[in-house]
């Protein structure tokens, strides 16, 4: 309800309340202070079918490249240093997937526009501030609400369900670095699958795998095509995603053509803020940051993410 000191409406764009007047939820009580300690997921059906799948061709490639292409190599350096790299690409690749998936994008918190948390922000008369009428929130500025994730996102770019989860304002780098590593992985497999061909080839395919020559051409060609797709696919995302950065505006702002109602950032100021701290090559380290949670297997009620 509107009191005399301001008026509440109920839209979903383009909300007067900074970031800086949201909503804390860490600070709010002492419950809301332990779910923030929790681990984020999302109970999504694709989406879980999505970020599985994604391992197990990761894994599928890891398998190609080291037991097909590798260990039968009569070239010891040859296997072991592209065994470590294409491994640690692997690893670092799925870590920022899973820094992406369990990491709260930058939810708003549910059912905070309440008559006494109004009265708490101590608005001017007449200032109007905007609640989501689907998750009664309180709407900071650039937050848009998911359908997935039943909750309003700061910073919103979209909702991946590769990652199953959207992709926000505190999971963002996490996101360009998973995308950077599948496709600097997928070209290394690729190369490793043209010098395999072309050294089987040669060999008239014998002692070049350990596997026959059907199973061995079947795998490397499913290799090359998962190569293909993926490095198309997290080029173009790794590319859309620094334009964005750089340009201080969200994939969803762009669509929309919402015009700037906030001071947008230079091109280093928005990477800096979205990697953290000045250039370096911590940048690159998805486990920058990292903390073990607090395990709850019990879900929250009413909401589609739980912690684990």
């Amino acid at each position: 309800m509107p009191s005399s000191g301001h008026r509440l409406r109920d839209v979903e764009h383009h909300p007067l309340l900074s970031e800086n007047d949201s909503y804390d939820s860490a600070a709010s009580s002492p419950a809301d202070a332990d779910a923030a300690d929790r681990v984020w997921f999302i109970r999504d059906g694709c989406g879980m079918i999505c970020a599985v799948l994604t391992w197990l061709l990761v894994v599928y490639a890891d398998f190609v490249v080291t037991f097909v292409m590798l260990l039968p190599s009569k070239d010891f350096w040859y296997s072991v240093v592209n065994g470590v790299v294409f491994n640690c690409l692997a690893v670092l690749a799925l870590s920022s997937h899973l820094r992406t998936m369990l990491t709260d994008p930058g939810a708003v918190p549910k059912g905070n526009a309440t008559k006494e948390y109004m009265e708490s922000l101590q608005l001017k008369p007449g200032e109007v501030i905007y609640k989501c009428p689907k998750c009664c929130c309180i709407k900071p500025e650039r937050a848009h609400h998911c359908s997935i994730c039943k909750r309003c996102i700061r910073k919103m770019d979209h909702h991946c369900p590769w990652v199953n989860n959207c992709v926000g304002e505190k999971n963002q780098r996490f996101f360009v670095l998973f995308t950077m590593y599948i496709a600097l992985a997928s070209v290394h497999a690729l190369v490793l699958c043209g010098l395999q061909f072309i050294a089987c080839v040669r060999g008239q395919w014998t002692e070049c795998s350990d596997f026959s020559p059907p199973v061995t051409v079947i795998l490397l060609i499913f290799l090359c095509l998962e190569g293909l797709l993926f490095f198309t696919f997290t080029a173009v995302m790794f590319g859309t995603q620094i334009h964005s950065i750089c340009n201080d505006e969200t994939e969803i702002e762009r669509l929309k053509s919402e015009k700037p109602t906030w001071e947008r950032r230079l091109r280093w100021e928005g990477m800096k803020s979205v990697f953290g701290g000045p250039p370096s090559l911590l940048w690159m380290n998805p486990f920058v940051g990292f903390r073990f949670r607090r395990l709850q297997t019990r879900p929250r009620k009413g909401a589609p993410e739980f912690s684990v």
